[in-house]
């Protein structure tokens, strides 16, 4: 596995990590051509090919019979028959910066042997994301239509586009005897949506995305399915023909469309760079106001006789070149704020947006943060804004793009929206919350929620559906009525969908929980800052409950009898009671914002109430007995990334900790360690980047095994 940047590693390094990356992208190939599938974001896999590419370029003798460099998607898998492509469907070599644009056409110039002076003239137009498809024409009439598939064999879909309207099955005009046009099979963002809701609404497949949908309603055994699908068409290119009705790439697409056929309304024709890169930042801007969704611009020589000359690489003509848009962002419009009450009663202000495709993700929401940041940005409704999406982070609003106008601004509530609580700003917090505690539904609810919840007392069948019902019809006020349940048996089994055994089978799940390890009791509990590290940290140190809340009645009353010295700031007297309190908890990485947020759940009545009730409902958390085993990795500081195949993710931190690691979620200069499993992406990056260790999951495992 790679632990180092390209230019360090060993001839024999680079070979083992160019073996693992031919496997990694070929399986990414098969997930996102072959089961529309993707797991990964079109960046993270932009990145492994350019790191392969990488590789290749410094060790050229290491290139692999099966190096993604040499492949094109993915071969065909499924029930439709398999048919070869009279002329290879090639991919794109891509590039990511002007500069690297500005390469390719110096590239062209050098291979053709053009003069500095000598026009080099380009075609651009979008690159639609969507279904790379081969339409075959023979007398002007569609007799085959093919996916892209490994780029020489495809998949017979000709019944399927036979049923999409923009594609014409008899061409106007006089066409060449034979002309294979190619293009993409997409799905407008708004016929995306309308399929989504009747999916949903008949309990069907929902799509992750425009492309997803296309690819899946085409690749269908049966073209009524495709039929009912909003399907489209745009033409980009041609394979196999006669005969060209024209010398240039422009003059032959115009033709295409003559002969009936769409093309995108974008397409045109520059003869100097800086022209054809301001085109491309046009594009970038209006790609949210686009119908479908787009992840860059293409260019390709324009002269035909040029193309031929250049011909291609393994794997793509050396005369086009995808210019990808940077990842993960787009710009769309603000429709409202809406404020959120959390379980802890934290107010987050949520941007409803115009639905935006980011990062291959519909996106119709983004978090805003807090009021500090909506008076930073300046947002209003009806603004535009750009937006961004990295991997699984929530996406957030990242700049204003509207000049200030004559609209009002935005204000903050000064009143939890659900209760009506005062809602307050502490000193030193950047954060609003509502003061009304167990009295907010909405906070009742979430805590309920996060009660339950996986890495809480995970009580499997109490979802957030049954939770928010049955305290709406007052079964369920407080996590105690959760193990109160059995009483009111007679109650659920007169509730709609609940029969004997779906009963039965919740109230076997939630006495299976009555006797949590101490970690995750107090985790449950929603503590403020206190999260899972934290509370394992706490449940080591002092074992037993009994314990812990001995310790915490000793620091309220230090934290009570520390009165401020004559002629001391305040400050000064925070500082002086968070150190004795600090020194009380006495438990590794808890600081005083931690240890006056556990002494402040505690000195709360009501909180009191909720944990006294739970032990009186029967709930007995587990004592902790904590010992872990020496091991190479202990002291030291690990990332898990990417599918684990042969344990969970939970189960290989609690492996790690037992070893004595600690196990973080990002990795920084700090990290030790990085366990990379299939489908790591930017965190395999970064660790590279900084040259951190990097094994697999099977060297994991032969570590654990040999620490036992």
């Amino acid at each position: 596995m790679p632990n180092a940047s390209p230019e360090k590693l060993s001839e024999s390094a680079a070979a083992v990590e160019l073996q693992r990356l031919a496997g990694e992208i070929a399986h990414h190939n098969r997930l996102y051509h072959g089961e529309d599938a993707p797991e990964i974001s079109d960046a993270d896999y932009d990145a492994l090919v350019r790191r392969n590419a990488e590789l290749e370029r410094l060790f050229p003798d290491l290139v692999r019979a099966d190096s993604p460099s040499r492949q094109v998607g993915a071969a065909p898998e499924g029930p439709l028959a398999k048919v070869p492509h009279a002329l290879p469907m090639l991919s794109l070599d891509n590039a990511f910066s002007d500069e690297e644009v500005a390469d390719f056409v110096g590239r062209v110039r050098r291979f053709l042997r053009l003069g500095e002076d000598e026009e080099v003239a380009l075609t651009a137009e979008p690159k639609i994301d969507g279904l790379s498809c081969s339409l075959r024409y023979e007398n002007g009439r569609l007799v085959l239509a093919a996916t892209r598939g490994d780029g020489s064999v495809g998949e017979d879909v000709t019944p399927n586009v036979r049923t999409i309207a923009e594609i014409p099955q008899q061409l106007k005009g006089d066409a060449p005897d034979i002309f294979e046009v190619r293009g993409e099979v997409y799905m407008s963002k708004a016929d995306f949506a309308s399929l989504n809701a009747r999916q949903a609404e008949a309990g069907g497949k929902i799509f992750a995305n425009p492309r997803n949908a296309a690819a899946g309603s085409l690749r269908q055994k049966d073209p009524a399915i495709t039929a009912a699908r909003p399907l489209r068409f745009y033409a980009h290119g041609w394979g196999e023909a006669s005969a060209l009705p024209a010398d240039s790439q422009i003059g032959v697409m115009r033709a295409i469309e003559s002969w009936g056929i769409p093309l995108s309304e974008d397409l045109e024709r520059f003869c100097d760079l800086g022209s054809l890169l301001a085109f491309y930042r046009g594009i970038e801007r209006k790609r949210a106001d686009l119908g479908f969704d787009i992840d860059g611009v293409v260019y390709k020589v324009d002269r035909l006789d040029w193309q031929r000359r250049l011909g291609q690489v393994a794997r793509a003509p050396r005369w086009a070149l995808a210019h990808k848009f940077p990842a993960e962002r787009a710009e769309t419009v603000l429709e409202a704020i809406d404020i959120q009450v959390g379980r802890t009663g934290k107010l987050t202000p949520v941007a409803r947006l115009t639905p935006v495709s980011v990062g291959g993700v519909t996106v119709t929401n983004a978090t805003l943060h807090n009021a500090d940041e909506i008076a930073r940005l300046g947002v209003r409704v009806g603004d535009r804004v750009l937006i961004q999406r990295a991997g699984d982070v929530i996406p957030q609003v990242l700049e204003n793009l509207t000049p200030e106008v004559e609209r009002p601004a935005f204000h903050f509530p000064d009143h939890c929206p659900q209760c009506g609580s005062e809602a307050v700003r502490e000193e030193g917090e950047v954060d609003i919350r509502c003061t009304g505690g167990l009295i907010c539904p909405t906070q009742r609810v979430e805590r309920l929620r996060h009660f339950v919840s996986r890495h809480a007392l995970d009580i499997e069948g109490l979802g957030i559906v049954h939770i928010e019902s049955f305290f709406r019809d007052e079964i369920l006020a407080s996590p105690a009525d959760i193990f109160r349940l059995r009483d009111n048996r007679e109650k659920l089994l007169g509730r709609e969908r609940w029969a004997e055994t779906s009963v039965d089978n919740l109230l076997a799940a939630i006495d299976s929980r009555r006797r949590p390890p101490l970690d995750r009791f107090l985790y449950a509990l929603g503590i403020r800052h206190v999260g899972e590290v934290t509370a394992r940290d706490l449940a080591r140190r002092y074992g037993s409950l009994a314990r812990l809340r001995g310790m915490i009645g000793q620091a309220l009353a230090a934290r009570e009898e520390i009165q401020p010295v004559l002629g001391e700031d305040e400050r000064k007297h925070l500082v002086r009671r968070d150190k004795a309190v600090v020194a009380i908890v006495d438990t590794p990485n808890i600081g005083p914002e931690v240890a006056n947020a556990l002494l402040d759940f505690f000195e709360e009545p009501h909180n009191v109430e909720v944990v006294d009730d739970l032990l009186a409902a029967g709930v007995e958390p587990q004592d902790v007995v904590w010992q872990t085993r020496e091991s190479p990795v202990s002291g030291k500081t690990l990332v898990f990334t990417g599918s684990l195949e042969t344990l969970s993710r939970d189960e290989a931190k609690a492996q790690a900790e037992a070893l004595g690691a600690k196990v973080s979620g990002s990795v920084s200069a700090k990290t030790d360690l990085l366990i990379a499993g299939p489908g790591a992406g930017s965190k395999l990056k970064k660790a590279q980047e900084l040259g951190i260790e990097v094994i697999d999951e099977a060297g994991w495992n032969a570590i654990v095994a040999a620490a036992s």
